[in-house]
């Protein structure tokens, strides 16, 4: 069997920059060598993309907090337009060998927001995830926000607001407290992990909440707390994608924080999978994927949703890249379902491969007749 030579695309321009860097360092350690040679392509803080080597490409690994991209002088360039040899070493200019597939695990802003998937195409390299448009509707929490509610789903009611629309300083805390009523949550539209997410109780949290959502995006949300439990459901697939089992998030903290996410493995408990009835496991299962299908997502999402008392399911946010560390969910969920970790790897590249051979048989030129 002739392996799949594949590129792994992690760090990134992000303030997710280190989950990225221990979802890369779990996914190493999982995908199959026998049917696989993994290029290693490490983006640091400052976009520079570099070439790294397996034995050596993150400092201080075991470590979340202290975890960093190894930078080499070897930097990489991409050359879009052509079929093969896209990706080039800047250090000797040369090809670094035709990519089958690329696996972009970048979390958040340039990344996950359709940036990286947009070169990637222009490049005419398939790679693993949403195309161009899921990860951008789906990064903006106000965009699909409003597309979910078009398509039947219940959403958190919110406020959104703009630099431009409104001064930090005229957003009302008591007219929104009137609206939203306590505790509420003030996010950036368009982070992840909850970087720069504030659960206000007070005025006083309100103002700092607006300025710390206000230094990750130009656009924010303020939106009401639901009373409920955080489930999570992964999603695989393209046309016809399929649910996991849904997992229950139970935070020990005030909520599920980046800290309690990434780094204390004792923030949170998962309970997988959730204590669910048959019935509202299905609900969930339904929404889930009607939510990946409603944001124009493919290859991989995880959809999170509150399930209040009277087992109303009201989505939270959709994620397209999710974490794939050693406590994510999304990985967790499918070894749970029948899929384990290295399997679900050659899932997500196999359809990876689909996309690209069906978007190959797409015309790109008019022919009149």
């Amino acid at each position: 069997m002739v392996k799949k030579k594949i590129g792994l695309l992690f760090g990134g321009k992000s303030a997710e920059h280190e989950v990225s860097l221990q979802s890369a360092k779990n996914v190493m350690e999982a995908i199959d060598p026998s049917k696989y040679d993994v290029v290693l392509i490490g983006i640091d803080k400052s976009g520079k993309w570099h070439l790294n080597d397996a034995s050596h490409f993150l400092l201080n690994s075991e470590d979340p907090k202290l975890i960093a991209l190894n930078k080499t002088n070897k930097g990489i360039a991409v050359v879009p337009g052509e079929t093969e040899n896209q990706l080039v070493n800047t250090e000797g200019m040369e090809a670094l060998g035709q990519l089958d597939v690329i696996f972009p695990i970048l979390h958040g802003t340039l990344g996950e927001d359709g940036s990286v998937q947009g070169m990637l195409r222009m490049a005419n390299i398939p790679f693993v995830g949403s195309n161009v448009l899921g990860s951008a509707i789906s990064m903006d929490k106000d965009i699909a926000k409003r597309l979910l509610r078009d398509a039947g789903l219940k959403v958190a009611n919110s406020y959104t607001y703009t630099r431009t629309r409104a001064s930090k300083s005229s957003i009302s805390f008591d007219e929104i407290k009137q609206q939203l009523n306590l505790p509420l949550f003030i996010k950036p539209a368009n982070q992840g992990s909850s970087v720069g997410v504030s659960k206000v109780h007070t005025q006083e949290e309100f103002e700092k909440g607006i300025e710390s959502a206000f230094n990750y995006d130009h656009k924010i949300l303020i939106e009401e707390a639901i009373q409920g439990r955080e489930i999570e459901c992964s999603v695989l697939g393209n046309e016809n994608p399929i649910a996991s089992i849904p997992g229950e998030i139970v935070a020990t903290a005030d909520f599920y924080s980046y800290e309690a996410k990434y780094i204390d493995e004792n923030g949170a408990a998962l309970e997988i999978p959730a204590k669910l009835s048959e019935d509202v496991t299905k609900q969930i299962q339904e929404v889930a994927i009607k939510a990946f299908k409603a944001l124009n997502c493919e290859g991989m999402a995880r959809v999170d949703v509150f399930l209040t008392k009277n087992n109303e399911i009201i989505i939270n946010e959709i994620n397209t890249i999710p974490g794939f560390t050693k406590i994510s969910m999304y990985p967790k969920l499918w070894e749970l379902s029948g899929i384990p970790y290295s399997q679900l790897i050659d899932e997500l590249i196999n359809l990876a491969l689909e996309r690209h051979q069906r978007d190959s048989f797409l015309n790109s030129s008019f022919e009149s007749k």
